[in-house]
């Protein structure tokens, strides 16, 4: 694949991550769509899409995937879609981001991976810009979305080590997604009440759904082959800042300085975690 080429797919497949983090934004500010409503158009609307993708390639879909990877895919989408009532667009991709690098890291540790004393600088510098984010400020005004997006974090890191290596990742991604739609079900029955069905909601959870999500994995996956483990780590650096600019660009919301400084701190310390080597014995 050419390189020009390659640099351009990888910068669409980033904005469509950060896409997803305003759109979500979007829909639940400006219009009247709830978050199970997101939650649930999101993961079916992801599902129809991966499905024909699937379809597409001469495959089943429910033939890769497992039911442990779909719950955590639905925890994290509706941790998500509930973090972002009272969240800005660039706090949420923070913490989302953060989570996911510190769970995955912190699995590593786990499993017996060492790392050296300048990577452990890193990580917990990652860890210091999270806990400056998450104390009371403008940007994230509740503990309790914080901690909602932290969940999703987590549930995502989950999802990526269960999916790590997998053989055909958009089957196994478009089964998770089918698996996980009915999860959406429930809850979107269990908050129907306070539900709303608002054409213009569901329409940016569809988008996030739909192109976000199902395109953006699809395309993500297709230049994978392409890209060394490292660089696609350092790729997916640019996503919370994608998502900081977006907000102030779309939603006029403020760009912080602790949000500034969080971003540094988390952003340079997972950097810092992926680029050193391992020089300790």
């Amino acid at each position: 694949m050419a390189l020009i080429k390659l640099v351009l797919l990888a910068a669409l497949a980033m904005t469509a991550f950060a896409a997803n983090s305003l759109l979500c934004r979007m829909a639940l500010v400006e219009t009247d769509i709830d978050p199970a409503s997101f939650t649930f158009w999101r993961l079916t609307s992801g599902a129809l899409m991966l499905t024909l993708l699937v379809v597409m390639r001469n495959r089943k879909p429910l033939q890769e995937g497992n039911m442990a990877s779909a719950i955590a895919l639905f925890v994290y989408a509706a941790g998500f879609s509930f973090a972002y009532i009272s969240m800005t667009t660039g706090a949420g991709a923070l913490l989302l981001f953060g989570a996911v690098q510190v769970t995955m890291i912190s699995w590593g540790l786990f499993k017996g991976e060492r790392m050296s004393a300048l990577q452990w600088g890193g990580f917990l510098l990652a860890l210091v810009g999270l806990i400056l984010l998450l104390l009371p400020n403008a940007a994230v005004p509740q503990l309790s979305s914080a901690l909602m997006m932290l969940a999703a974090g987590i549930a995502w890191g989950v999802y990526s080590l269960k999916g790590k290596g997998a053989k055909f990742p958009i089957e196994a991604t478009a089964g998770n997604f089918i698996r996980a739609t009915p999860l959406a079900l429930v809850l979107l029955v269990i908050f129907w009440p306070g539900g709303e069905l608002h054409a213009e909601g569901i329409a940016y959870a569809v988008a996030s759904g739909a192109i976000a999500s199902a395109l953006g994995y699809a395309l993500w996956y297709s230049i994978l082959v392409h890209i060394a483990a490292i660089k696609a780590a350092t790729l997916q650096l640019s996503v919370p800042v994608l998502a900081v600019f977006a907000g102030w660009l779309f939603l006029d919301e403020t760009v912080t300085l602790r949000i500034i400084l969080s971003s540094l701190a988390v952003i340079g310390g997972v950097a810092m975690v992926i680029w050193v080597k391992k020089l300790d014995p």
